[in-house]
């Protein structure tokens, strides 16, 4: 073979080797889905100057307060969640642009809705534009898990290891795999129901704790308050708690609370947890997300307590127990790490 011939197959192969970079015309059209986003938010909020010419406006409204703010007030606003209501619109045809950065944003504001819809639920008020919301969320994450559950594959105590002696004679673990579901398998839903409720919202807060590690700190506090506000008990009692836990008969329960609590099916409650959890030991280490994040792990001990439901008890108490650990600063030892030492303990 020639030099030639072979350059020209060397040139012909590696112009074939497929390129990772997004293409011109994918850029430009990131490009104005997010100014669509953005002028179409700005017809009912105000949007900075700066955020419009930032380099990655996506990442700015993401993370930018002044925003931030005006769309958390508009969603508290006692008629936020009907059909017709703009916010909601904007929310629906910003996530379905499947601009993984607008998702996000999207995402981001997910607690307030999930915990205004399911706390108005009760009053038999207009929430068409929230369950919208959320079908979509959980239209998206059925489509991308394919309708298969979750599961994890966890060891099977029944089975000797390799280190032990045993008579009996050894199984195949390939046939004997011990599968635990974390989420079971998905169905599409076009409507919201009574029944479906818990399952479409557990769905949402599950792409919520997916994307977690991204959500700003104050969305994250959003969702410690609701939690609390769900749990409809006062957990200030578990304050100080140490060994076992204590009557949970709920004696300093405020009448507040208590009206504005939900049911707290593990469908609904399990997704909250977990996120609780990355909450409470992330690397995120914020004083107002701590001491939100404790006080509804409280709150949700004391209602787990109240509910008598020894699954959650075990899940939240386990929990309370971890914040114990993590407000104890001397227990921030590295157990790893071998001490040096001239004297020698017998």
């Amino acid at each position: 073979m020639s030099q030639d011939s072979f350059a020209s197959e060397a040139s012909t192969a590696t112009s074939t080797v497929p390129s990772h970079k997004p293409s011109q015309s994918s850029l430009t059209d990131y490009s104005e889905k997010i100014q669509s986003a953005i002028q179409s938010l700005s017809s009912f909020t105000t949007i900075p100057p700066s955020l419009i010419s930032s380099q990655d406006p996506a990442f700015s409204l993401l993370h930018d307060p002044h925003v931030s703010s005006q769309i958390s007030s508009l969603l508290r606003h006692p008629d936020s969640g009907a059909g017709d209501n703009n916010l909601c619109r904007w929310f629906y045809d910003t996530f379905q642009s499947t601009s993984p950065q607008l998702q996000l944003v999207v995402l981001r504001f997910l607690p307030i809705i999930a915990g205004l819809y399911l706390s108005r639920v009760p009053l038999r008020k207009p929430l068409a534009g929230f369950e919208a919301v959320l079908l979509a969320l959980y239209a998206h994450e059925t489509t991308s898990r394919n309708g298969q559950a979750i599961t994890v594959n966890i060891p099977d105590l029944s089975i000797s290891s390799v280190y032990h002696e045993t008579k009996e004679s050894s199984r195949n673990n390939s046939t004997d795999l011990n599968l635990a579901v974390i989420s079971p398998s998905l169905e599409p839903h076009g409507t919201v129901r009574s029944t479906r409720r818990a399952r479409i919202v557990g769905v949402a807060l599950e792409l919520y704790f997916s994307k977690i590690s991204l959500i700003p700190v104050g969305s994250k506090i959003d969702f410690c308050k609701f939690c609390e506000v769900w749990a409809g008990q006062d957990g200030d009692m578990y304050k100080e708690i140490e060994g076992e836990a204590g009557d949970g008969g709920g004696g300093g329960e405020e009448k507040g609370k208590k009206e504005r609590r939900i049911p707290l099916p593990w469908e609904l409650l399990q997704p909250a947890l977990r996120i609780l959890g990355h909450c409470l030991l992330g690397p995120q280490k914020d004083k107002e997300l701590w001491d939100a994040t404790c006080a509804a792990i409280r709150s949700l001990y004391a209602r787990s307590l109240h509910d008598v439901n020894p699954k959650a008890i075990l899940a939240t108490g386990s929990l309370l127990r971890l914040s114990k650990i993590g407000m104890n600063s001397q227990n921030e030892i590295d157990y790893t790490e071998i001490s040096m030492s001239n004297v020698i303990s017998l």
